[in-house]
């Protein structure tokens, strides 16, 4: 709960019908950690742990009347952004976002799937770059949506994460997460970079092909958190906290036969 009441955030992403990433993942962790979820959704996919099959967009007028009919009525605490893989949708959804004056803006710029699978038209990279990086509280790319943002080679070590964090920083974006997941590392560690300091975050790194949902998971976190009024920071530290101990417990589960989801329920089974 806060000061205000019932903690809400909402997500704008994709629909994942196999359940481990997207609309699904996000509303799983909001409600893990305590805060009603809301949603608008953004496209269909037909997808399970093996792959995505057919992606089905929503219309952008449609998207809009989703966010003006949650955003009239809810009391939105914050809001993560998902898989947008149309320019027009991104326009609409920035200028939902303004209509409705919202600021504490978590933005994951989905761009491929686990299975390897393109989620956003190349032409969208440019609109996203324009319309919701300056918007948001904070981006969380993994090293090759950073790239794809920057059009350049993947960061290979610590040093150029930052740097790339930092150029990001110099495009408009408030505040880079930065994401090592996919680096080869004995810890998994993320960069924080905001203007004039950078935060080290660390964690083990789990040997488990269950995966799937990963990005999306952790950055619904950190809108959960922020809903429940922490600062950007101590969001994160919380947020990463909670999609290690997901990593680590998901091969409690058995899901499908790909790359299965995170635990999002650990604490309770």
């Amino acid at each position: 709960m806060t000061a205000q009441g019932t903690a809400i955030a909402v997500t704008i992403a994709g629909s994942d019908s196999g359940g481990g990433a997207g609309i699904q993942a996000d509303l799983k962790t909001f409600s893990a950690l305590g805060v009603y979820g809301a949603s608008v959704i953004t496209a269909l996919t037909a997808q399970n742990t093996k792959g995505v099959t057919g992606i089905h967009d929503v219309p952008p007028e449609f998207v809009a009347a989703q966010i003006d009919a949650v955003f009239s009525d809810l009391k939105v605490g914050a809001v993560k952004i998902g898989m947008l893989s149309r320019a027009e949708t991104i326009e609409a959804v920035a200028n939902g976002l303004d209509r409705h004056k919202q600021t504490n803006i978590v933005l994951d710029p989905v761009m491929v799937a686990t299975s390897g699978d393109r989620l956003i038209n190349p032409d969208a990279v440019g609109a996203l770059r324009k319309f919701l990086i300056p918007r948001a509280l904070v981006i969380t790319p993994n090293l090759p949506e950073a790239a794809a943002l920057l059009g350049c080679a993947p960061a290979r070590n610590e040093s150029e994460m930052r740097e790339q964090a930092e150029r990001l920083l110099a495009n408009g974006a408030r505040a880079v997460l930065i994401k090592g997941g996919h680096a080869k590392d004995a810890d998994a560690v993320d960069l924080l970079v905001e203007r004039g300091r950078t935060t080290r975050l660390a964690a083990p790194r789990f040997e488990t092909r269950n995966t799937h949902g990963t990005g999306c998971t952790l950055s619904s976190a950190i809108a959960a958190r922020v809903a429940n009024g922490l600062a950007l920071e101590n969001a994160v530290r919380a947020a990463k906290d909670y999609i290690t101990v997901a990593i680590g417990a998901a091969d409690r589960l058995s899901i499908g036969t790909g790359h299965g989801p995170v635990h999002h329920f650990h604490r309770w089974w």
